[in-house]
């Protein structure tokens, strides 16, 4: 008969160990990602620091950037092709030299 007594006690022991591991391994868990959140949080206040801002395109003598340089070389290819007007060429320039 303390055969029979016995398994039960050895069950509630075995059960109540599988227990104890996974709360504990439940809570080593959680350390881990709080650990992982304060590093990317540090990270990400890093990054937010403002960029320097970009460095303005060289001006071409006259004072015109090469942007609109390119600009203005595609206009004069439509205007030449017949696809802008007179007018339009004109005041397209104007936008882009003011």
């Amino acid at each position: 008969m303390p055969l029979f007594r016995r398994r039960p006690l050895m069950r509630a022991a075995a059960v109540g160990g599988g227990a104890y591991y996974m709360g504990k391994r439940h809570a080593e868990s959680q350390e881990q990602d709080a650990s992982q959140d304060q590093r990317i949080d540090d990270l990400e206040s890093q990054q937010q620091a403002p960029a320097p801002a970009p460095a303005p395109a060289p001006a071409a003598p006259g004072g015109v950037s090469a942007d609109a340089m390119e600009r203005l070389k595609e206009l004069g290819t439509l205007h030449e092709q017949g696809i802008l007007t007179d007018e339009e060429f004109a005041a397209q320039k104007q936008k882009i030299l003011a």
